[in-house]
């Protein structure tokens, strides 16, 4: 019925995981934020564009490597929104989630508008790194090396996180202050400081994805608001808060979209949409979420 090349197919399945695995570590990142604060964190897409800026002003302002940028940024960017949970998020706690929506959005749409009055609208380049550069000829398909970097760096951070917080003390107590943080600060443990540190780590998670995502889409201050609605979709078909269903449906539905592009193209922008439809009539709380 489809007569469609061996190449295209896996073309097609390689871009689809590399887009699984942004949608992974940003939806990760929301997840982590949406299960101890209970933010829906708008900025999210902003953050993300401030890792690829922060990238391309380190190579060319600085002449520091992408291997740097790898460790410097996220570090950077997850201490501004250490700030922006202290000085503004914890104002909005005790009031309802949309007021949190709100001024997240409000925050994307300056940041975004700053750096588009700096930088522009058009996108800025950034190299592969040497030691990346090049591929392998897989008989079936060329395969280039910074792009399986990407998805195997995506895949440990994500595994990685989810590790620390399902199995290991640390988040436990992560866990259990969601519940009853009254409870965990009686045992002695700082609840407004593992809010603060939990924030600054989801939104560094998505300065990470920037940095990696810098050498294979340009840098452009509109790069996070075209990817954010659908990181949204993929978190609420995974479940709001569920950390494994943000891993395994970001990957999933990056294949989806990418054998989508070869069987049916007119559906490729909008089969993820469809399924988070069908998903919310089926089950509201989302594949791996928890229904209350």
């Amino acid at each position: 019925m489809f007569d469609i090349p061996i190449q295209a197919l896996m073309g097609q399945l390689l871009i689809g995981l590399i887009n699984g695995s942004f949608y992974a570590l940003l939806s990760l990142g929301l997840a982590v934020i949406f299960g101890l604060l209970n933010i829906i964190n708008f900025a999210h897409g902003a953050q993300y564009m401030l890792g690829a800026f922060g990238a391309y002003l380190l190579l060319n302002k600085l002449g520091l490597s992408y291997w740097w940028s790898l460790l410097i940024v996220p570090i950077v960017v997850g201490a501004t929104g250490v700030v922006i949970e202290r000085t503004m998020l914890a104002r909005l706690y005790k009031l309802d989630h949309l007021y949190g929506l709100l001024l997240t959005f409000g925050l994307a749409l300056i940041i975004q508008g700053i750096f588009r009055n700096e930088y522009g609208s058009t996108g800025l380049p950034y190299s592969i790194p040497p030691q990346l550069s090049g591929g392998k000829n897989l008989g079936f398909m060329f395969l280039p090396n910074y792009r399986a970097w990407v998805i195997v760096a995506s895949a440990v951070v994500c595994l990685g996180t989810w590790f620390v917080i399902e199995r290991t003390k640390l988040g436990g107590y992560l866990r259990a202050a969601t519940e009853n943080p009254q409870l965990v600060q009686a045992f002695g443990i700082n609840v407004p400081r593992m809010i603060t540190l939990t924030y600054g780590f989801g939104v560094a998670l998505a300065a990470l994805a920037g940095v990696m995502a810098a050498p294979i889409y340009q840098v452009s201050p509109q790069m996070g608001s075209d990817l954010i609605i659908v990181v949204f979709a993929v978190v609420v078909i995974g479940g709001m808060g569920s950390i494994l269903g943000a891993i395994v449906t970001g990957f999933g539905l990056g294949l989806i979209e990418g054998l989508t592009k070869v069987f049916y193209p007119e559906a490729s922008t909008t089969v993820i949409f469809v399924i988070m439809a069908i998903v919310l009539l089926i089950r509201p709380a989302g594949l791996f979420g928890t229904q209350k």
